[in-house]
């Protein structure tokens, strides 16, 4: 994984759409960055292509047939048009854009753009789950936040009057999770945010007082944060306690780490990232640790 970029580090934001309103949400918030933060943007779409040659649990190879591509070829053809009315909505005005429209896996789309395109931020829109379905389906957007090689803002709803007077960092003061902190220092800087820099603790991960604030206080030094403060929140789990504090601090965005969990650790752990994403509906800012 390539360490996040210093300077002029949110110069390409990508966005990807699918043309559904939550789409929709996260062109809205990544308009809105790119014209604060003088950013180019990329709106990708992917047409997932059933028709590639799968194979049967009996071993038996099914080939696509021409009206199965045919399909995909008006699907192409519709998402052109998707796009060039997405260009030309007011939204989009005054700001650089660039669409791309990519065929087969809307994840492994997405992984490439960033790599090929250099993207520095990925803007997607996500419903958000619960309970059971969650642990056995996830989503597309939970696969980008797990492994997006750069910073991720995920959004559940319309951006009404955006503003972001008040980020809650959450960091656990472990793993060099501030390794991408320089993404949000620019973010903050550029709205004049306000950030509230808070360690969860709960009953199986405890620490007290007089260790923590030292260690806020030294990410917020190296960091380069103006305008924080610190705080501790206990709570029964960290999930619950970053939840809670935000809404409690009523904060415009949540930032924080995700470790990029893998197999079966992720299946048995999850991801704390990932469930703060589905069970919030404020804009969350993850990036992955080093």
């Amino acid at each position: 994984m390539a360490p996040c970029k210093k300077s002029n580090v949110m110069k390409k934001i990508l966005v990807p759409t699918d043309f559904s309103d939550q789409a929709g949400y996260a062109i809205e918030l990544s308009a809105i960055l790119a014209r604060r933060m003088n950013a180019e943007l990329t709106l990708l779409h992917v047409v997932v292509d059933a028709t590639l040659p799968s194979v049967h649990y009996t071993g038996e190879v099914a080939l696509p047939d021409m009206q199965d591509r045919l399909f995909v070829l008006k699907l192409i053809e519709r998402a052109k048009e998707q796009m060039e009315d997405l260009v030309a909505d007011e939204m989009l005005q005054g700001i650089s854009v660039r669409t791309e429209i990519h065929v087969g896996d809307i994840y492994y789309g997405v992984k490439e753009i960033i790599k090929e395109k250099n993207i520095d931020l990925v803007v997607m829109g996500t419903k958000g789950s619960g309970g059971f379905e969650e642990f056995l389906i996830g989503s597309n957007a939970e696969r980008v936040v797990r492994h997006a090689p750069c910073p991720v803002i995920t959004v559940h709803e319309k951006m009404k009057d955006f503003k972001l007077n008040k980020v809650v960092y959450a960091n656990s003061l472990e793993n060099k999770e501030h390794s991408c902190a320089p993404i949000l220092l620019e973010l903050t800087k550029a709205f004049n945010s306000h950030v509230d820099l808070v360690r969860i603790n709960t009953p199986n991960n405890f620490k007290p007082d007089h260790l923590i604030y030292p260690k806020l206080q030294e990410l917020a030094d190296e960091t380069g944060f103006e305008d924080y403060d610190l705080h501790v929140y206990n709570d029964n789990s960290e999930e619950a306690g970053i939840l809670n504090f935000a809404q409690h601090a009523d904060a415009d965005m949540i930032a924080m780490a995700t470790h990029g969990r893998t197999g079966l650790a992720h299946l048995l752990t999850g991801s704390l990232a990932e469930s703060v994403v589905n069970h919030t509906h404020r804009p969350v800012l993850t990036f992955i640790s080093e």
